[in-house]
Order: structure tokens, then sequence, then C-alpha cells
């Protein structure tokens, strides 16, 4: 939602009619705008409260990264299926005033306890659901640390307190829920009753209905611990205690001294250019970054624009530069600070063009035969939320967080109302096993103590003649790195609007299952033939990604 006065308005409506007429039975009194072309600035989140949030940060004087510290914390409160305290994530903010590009990994970390073999029986075999579902399942939350450390860096506000308050009282005193977030609690309510030592907010005695008001009373005191006492109230003092009893009562390894001792870490963005533009992304732990950059280059030198917008020819291309990009994945990529990870390797220009050498247009290459490349590795060192924000003074932030599948671990901390991740699912917790979707691993992502789990999450900037051009990201598990890299493409090479590229349907490639996954109505049956022809498999499935993403137009809106 665009920063201009109309719209102004239209939020402040928004909440006149949130707190007059909430009492109203299945109604959700907010209004939900999916595109809007703002002078020069925009908040584009998962949710139009938030959205409200991030707009009213910026009226008093903030720029977009105090905008984001209210998106996240209304988010955690309006969004529970993906919005979070308890998860972690990545930031890729562009200073205008610079020109230049910073990137924050605030991604969940490994206990101190955990171990390469903890979610394995007696005979090394996967124990089914304990890295998904309760209390083991959750890594040491960083979302609070990381937006603490970035606005403290680059918001404009000197005073955080304010930005906590819609969070707070939407917690407080409650808001409606949509239709879908009814819907997601209803098909939910077993796992939080099997997953909980205590009875959470989330359950009620009859169905969830579209407005019905969710009040949050324990949220509302987390908040407020955090509000007055900066991060330092969520990782210690009385939340950090409720976690860690909350951790015994569920035979979780969360510790105290895992709590007090996490820290979000500033890493160099990774950086590729295509074409005329720059794209900036986030480095490992992050899989986006290095896939994005890798899949960009491999195509780059092809005439996607001449082939056209899902041509057979083009969907071919792509898909087999995923296949690759996956297979690398599974491979190579972990935490840098852990495993040395070959960045500049893996994104060396004829690396990637080695890779393409057995690329043939009118066969689909089989995933057996597609092992990640070889090289000298030196001895040294889908649930998810996104959004994007443009601030009056031309600075951009890109944030990605998640707590991994819908809810998390369906685990709510008892008296501090916040549901914790299950990112522990995100490490390969066996070579050669897939983990929620369908990801393979190796050494490079095994469990550690105090280690980041890899993830897909690709939050990224793309500048353009040395001024911001695109912001772009979307949750969606494994799908993340192919949607953003085809809502990029859609936009730089099918020359779409944002509004087109965004809705535009999409598929995904990630080399194992070897399929071709595509959602309904994607391609029309000629187009299926051809890439059948070629070799491809298919699987129609649901939505891939919920884009968010702001484009910045040849005359500055």
């Amino acid at each position: 939602m665009p920063i201009q006065r109309t719209h102004l308005l239209l939020c402040f409506m928004m909440l006149v009619c949130l707190y007059g007429c909430r009492q109203t039975p299945n109604y959700v009194p907010y209004q939900i705008d999916k595109q809007a072309i703002a002078d020069s600035a925009m908040v584009v989140s998962a949710h139009p409260l938030a959205t409200v949030a991030g707009l009213k940060a910026m009226r008093k004087g903030g720029n977009a990264v105090d905008a984001a510290m209210a998106v996240h914390f209304v988010l955690a409160v309006v969004y529970p299926v993906a919005g979070n305290i308890g998860g972690g994530g990545f930031m890729v903010y562009y200073d205008k005033a610079e020109g230049g590009v910073h990137t924050l990994d605030f991604r969940e970390k490994a206990p101190a306890a955990a171990h390469r073999d903890m979610y394995l029986d007696s005979l090394g075999n996967p124990i089914e659901g304990l890295s998904l579902n309760g209390h083991l399942a959750a890594g040491v939350p960083g979302s609070v640390a990381g937006l603490f450390q970035a606005q403290s860096k680059y918001g404009l506000l000197k005073d955080f307190r304010p930005l906590l308050e819609d969070a707070i009282r939407l917690a407080s005193e409650g808001f409606a829920i949509t239709q879908a977030e009814a819907n997601r609690l209803n098909d939910f309510k077993e796992r939080f009753e099997l997953y909980n030592t205590f009875r959470p907010v989330f359950l009620k005695d009859t169905p969830w209905k579209e407005g019905d008001l969710l009040v949050q009373k324990d949220l509302a005191w987390t908040l407020q611990q955090i509000q007055k006492n900066g991060a330092t109230g969520f990782y210690e003092g009385d939340v950090a205690q409720k976690i860690v009893e909350e951790m015994k009562a569920g035979n979780g390894i969360i510790s105290k001294e895992d709590l007090k001792n996490y820290t979000a870490v500033w890493r160099t963005p990774i950086q590729t250019s295509y074409k005329d533009m720059e794209v900036y992304s986030m480095p490992p732990p992050s899989s986006g970054g290095v896939a994005l950059a890798q899949l960009l280059e491999m195509i780059e030198g092809y005439p996607l624009k001449e082939w056209g917008f899902h041509d057979h020819k083009s969907i071919h291309l792509m898909a087999e530069a995923e296949r690759r990009a996956y297979a690398d994945r599974a491979t190579h990529l972990g935490d840098s600070d852990f495993y040395p990870v070959p960045i500049d390797s893996i994104m060396h220009p004829p690396y990637l063009t080695d890779r393409m050498a057995d690329y043939q247009p009118h066969r689909a290459t089989p995933s057996d035969s597609v092992v990640a490349g070889q090289f000298i590795v030196p001895k040294e060192s889908e649930q998810t939320t996104h959004y994007s924000i443009v601030d009056l003074q031309g600075n951009a932030v890109s944030i990605t967080t998640t707590i991994n599948s819908g809810y998390g671990s369906k685990t709510v901390v008892n008296g501090a109302g916040f549901l914790l991740n299950n990112e522990m699912d995100d490490f390969s917790i066996k070579a050669g096993v897939p983990n929620l979707y369908g990801l393979l691993g190796a050494e490079a992502n095994a469990s550690e103590p105090e280690k980041r789990m890899l993830s897909s999450m690709t939050p990224t900037i793309v500048t353009k003649n040395n001024q911001l051009y695109l912001v772009v990201g979307t949750p969606g598990g494994s799908t993340i790195i192919t949607s953003v890299f085809q809502t990029f493409l859609n936009v730089a090479e099918f020359e779409m609007s944002m509004a087109e590229a965004v809705a535009a349907k999409r598929f995904h490639h990630q080399w194992k299952p070897d399929f071709l996954q595509h959602e309904k109505g994607t391609f029309p049956q000629t187009t299926l033939d051809s890439l059948s022809a070629k070799g491809h498999e298919f699987r129609q499935r649901g939505g891939i990604g919920r884009v968010d993403a702001i484009l910045v137009l040849p005359d500055g809106r």
C-alpha cells in the first residue's frame, strides 16, 4: 500500500472501522489491496493491518527499516501461520544515500545440545515427524534480535517503542480474522491439541469463522516485555524463562544460554549482473542468493524474450537450469560459519558454462544423471512470509521471515503466547533423506550445535543504472528461489507490469524428485505435449509462492 493522501485516509478509516465495528459477526473490517501505484513510497506485506503499521511508522518520520520493525511485529499477531517472533529470517537493505546494499542474517540456530543424529532411531532411520512437530523441532529464534539490530543501525527513529504499539494493541484487544485464517485454524485444530502442554488461544470449542476476534493476551504481554527492554526482553528475563520452562515441559532442548548467546550477523551480499541490472540477494546460510545468481548466469545468453513467456523452449531452459542449481544446493550449501561453502567457485561463470554444457534443447536431462559440480573446496574458513518496503528517501528493505511450515512446530510457549518454529527440519536429518519440501542435503547442512540451517529464502533487491529498480521476495519453501527467479524474468525479459509478473502462474523444478511442478492452468495442453516430448514429467499442485514485490517505474513512481 503506498503512502499517498487518499491511501492514508483509507488506512485511517480501516482502523476506525476495525475498532468501531469489530463486534459485528462474520465480518472482516479492513480492505485487502493486491496492487497499487504510489508517488514515492510503498509497503507490501501479507496482511493489511501490518501494512498500515508500516505506513504509520514512515508517517512519523521513520524509514524503511523502522517500518519493517512495525510490520514484523504486527505480522506476528495477525498472521500467526507465518508471521513470528519465534522464528528467523533474512534482510536485504538498500541504502539510497550511499548506494550500497547490506544483508542481515537472523536465521534460527541449532541449540547447543543439538547433534546430527538427534532425529534418528537406534537403527539410524529418521523418526517420522520428530523434526517437524513439537518442542524438539524448534531452533533458537532470531527474529527479535534481527529486527532490533537492523533498526538500531539503520532506523531513523531513536525511540523504537512506538513501533510495537499496533502489535500490542491488536494482540490485547483482538482483530477480526479472515475466512482463510479461520480455515487454517480449523484445519490445524488436532495438531494444536497434540503438540501443546496447555490449551492455546488458537483452540476454541466451536469452529472459527470469518470475523471472529482472535485475542492473544499472552502474546501482548511478551510484546510489552520487548517494548520495555528491547531484544533483551525476549532473550533474557521472564520471557526467556517461559521458553525454557516450555522446553522442559515438552522435552525440548533450547536453554537460557542458547537464548542469551544468540546474535544476528551482517554478511556480504550475493551480487550478480544480469544484462544492465545488478541483483543483490542473501548469502549462506540462505541458498537463495547463490542459486538465483547461478540461474541467471546459466540462462542469460539464451533468447528468452524472443522465445516468449511460457513458450516450451523458455520453460525447458529454465527447468534445466533449476535442475542443476538445486543439485549444487544439495551438496555444497550450508552455514558458511561451519562449512567451507565454495561460493566463488559455484558462481564462477566458466563453472556455470560447464554446468550447462550437456544441456540439450530437445531433451530433458534425467536428474539421476545430474550431480553437483566438482571442484577443490579450500580447507578454510512453506511457511514463510515476506515484505517489501520503499521509503520516502528511496531506501528499500526486502525481508523474508519464517517459522518453516504452517504454524511452525504447532507448539505455543505457555504464558508467552507465541509459536515456536520447526526449522530443525531444514537441516539434513540424514544424507539422502528429503525434508518437508522434498529437498535433499549432505554434510554441508548436517546439524551441529549453534549452526544455522540452510534456507531457501531469497529476499532480493535489483538496481538498474545505479538506481533502485525492484524489491522482491516470497514465501514458499523450496519454491521460493524459482518464484523470485521467474518473477524477475517476467519483468526483465517478458516486459510485464509488476501486477502481471506477480500474478503470472509459476512452475518449479528442484532436481529431485524428478518432475516439473506447475500450478493448475499454467500451461495449455500443446505446451505440455511439447515438454512431454522432451522427456519432462509433471505434477500439478496448488499455488506456488505469494510474491510481495515493488517495481520502480521510469517516472520514479
